[in-house]
């Protein structure tokens, strides 16, 4: 029996291990043998990293605090208050090194336009989407406004987040044409009074130097309509290019003396940035950007060499995924390559090809890897800068936050979560982290290829692999996303490094520390995993 086992083996390590059957980019299996037992090792996908060839230099990994924070921040349980703080912001670590937290590095902090002074006359409905606003009619300031909100930053800044963003949705409602934070009129243009625009820009850059703000973004998705005449979902305008471009003309001097910087863009969708420029509010790169334009603003001082723009429906099909990153980045190339562009804004809108949606909430792993692949796609085909969330907290039955917080019966009861509820993590939240936690800002992005087969559109539904480096101290961090139901074994080739740490989200696991070694690497199947390590 030993000797016809023997055979058998043999004849498999023929049939397993010859070359013609070795897919592109995988290690030929190999055999061995226990007793009479037969081993056939999983075949290797061999990654190769080219740390001489660099691409783009990270800036940041953020969210913002809409619109949760006001009531959240105000709660009387600073250790709960804590615990939503220490998931979004601390680098921190437990006893066998796992996260306590995705170690944001930048913080949004939206400065309201006064609709949660008007109360229902506001015409938003829902208390929680309405802002206070720190300005008062006649030009004095109230800094006790936003309570909850400065909470959250004073929070953030405590745990190390590096940088802070000041973004505006709306000008002051005394300001407004309609009396109201978001823009009725079915325009194109900004809702604002007639010779009020320098005031706006005031305000604007009054708020952000009272507290700080490393940058201020006073636009925000102009090409969208944000109300009707007698309602609407949240603070909001409309804004032509044209205007866009007068505001930050008009904020620039304002800021003269600080270190604070303006970022342009935050359009609704990335196809704004390089093209749709039907009505005068898309062709953002050209517009801003190109020396030639009428709206230029790339000389003023004060002014961030960065493009934003949101990566809200683009996501799917993958065709469609990959050709709107590809025609960002083609765009940036004719205008100014040297151009920095950030991704603003996601979060899971609405239906999304038919295999996810907005509603209900969905916290599971396949949502966390719809994010990571969003995430790569950004980071490597649209070679961002920036990736920012949108809502950090939310009590919503909906999927687009990070921590979500139920009432304190552990419903969701948005209206019972004011004083008080349960903090609870998400899958976004882990595989968010998995970038965000690692990749620090100033580490620059390294090639990656599998030999043989490096196309995108096959990448995206098999395995997606990221590399960074910090050069000051040799650190190499690398991102693998695996969407399949399959575990993969990898091998990384091109680096001479000791022990490296993984870190692996799955439908078990956040952020779990375990080791491997470069040449021998477990991704589990459906996970998102981060190797670190020192680099020779």
């Amino acid at each position: 029996m030993r000797t016809i086992m023997k055979l058998f083996c043999l004849a498999l390590l023929a049939i397993h291990c010859g070359k013609s059957s070795t897919p592109p980019g995988q290690e030929p299996n190999t055999c061995f043998f226990l007793g009479v037992d037969t081993c056939l090792q999983k075949p290797k996908t061999v990654v190769t990293i080219n740390m001489g060839s660099t691409k783009q230099t990270i800036h940041s990994f953020g969210a913002s605090d809409c619109w949760t924070t006001k009531f959240i921040g105000k709660w009387t349980n600073v250790q709960k208050k804590d615990q939503v703080a220490d998931l979004l912001f601390s680098m921190d670590t437990t006893a066998n090194g796992t996260p306590k937290g995705i170690g944001l590095s930048l913080w949004r902090f939206n400065i309201g336009g006064g609709s949660y002074e008007q109360g229902v006359n506001s015409n938003i409905a829902d208390e929680w989407r309405r802002e206070e606003c720190f300005m008062n009619p006649d030009n004095t300031y109230d800094w006790s406004r936003q309570q909850g909100q400065q909470w959250f930053l004073q929070a953030a800044r405590q745990r190390g987040v590096k940088y802070t963003l000041g973004f505006s949705l709306t000008p002051p409602v005394f300001m407004s044409k309609n009396g109201k934070a978001y823009n009725s009129s079915g325009g194109t243009s900004l809702n604002i009074q007639d010779g009020k625009l320098d005031a706006y820009a005031g305000f604007m850059a009054e708020v952000t130097k009272h507290f700080g703000f490393d940058y201020l973004s006073p636009v925000n998705e102009p090409q969208w309509a944000w109300g009707q005449a007698t309602s609407a979902g949240q603070e909001g305008t409309q804004c032509t290019n044209d205007e866009i471009a007068a505001l930050c003309k008009a904020i620039a001097p304002k800021l003269a003396g600080t270190g604070s910087q303006i970022v342009v863009g935050e359009a609704g969708t990335l196809a704004y940035l390089y093209g749709t420029n039907t009505d005068n509010r898309g062709d953002q790169i050209t517009q801003f950007f190109n020396t030639a334009s009428a709206n230029y603003i790339g000389n003023l001082p004060n002014m961030a060499h960065t493009i934003s723009g949101h990566s809200y429906f683009t996501t799917c099909p993958d065709n469609t995924l990959i050709s709107t990153r590809q025609q960002l980045v083609n765009k940036i190339n004719q205008v100014d390559a040297t151009l920095n562009t950030w991704q603003t804004e996601f979060g899971i809108l609405g239906d999304i090809c038919g295999q996810y949606n907005g509603s209900p909430r969905n916290t599971g792993i396949e949502y966390g890897l719809y994010v990571a692949k969003t995430i790569h796609h950004d980071l490597v085909i649209a070679n961002m800068n920036s990736w920012q969330w949108w809502l950090a907290v939310s009590p919503y039955n909906y999927s687009d936050a990070l921590v979500y917080i139920n009432d304190p019966a552990g419903q969701m009861n948005v209206a019972n979560c004011k004083t008080d509820g349960i903090v609870l993590d998400s899958k976004q939240l882990w595989a968010f982290g998995n970038y965000a936690r690692f990749i620090r800002p100033g580490m620059k992005r390294v090639e990656t290829s599998i030999p043989g087969n490096n196309d995108p559109a096959i990448a995206a539904g098999t395995l997606m692999i990221s590399a960074w480096k910090q050069e000051a101290d040799k650190k190499v961090v690398v991102v693998l996303v695996n969407p399949e139901a399959k575990e993969k074994t990898i091998q990384l080739n091109g680096l001479t490094v000791g022990v490296l740490d993984q870190y692996t989200t799955d439908a078990t696991n956040n952020l779990k520390r375990t080791q491997s070694t470069a040449g021998e690497i477990r991704v589990p199947a459906k996970s998102v995993v981060t190797l670190t390590g020192k680099y020779q």
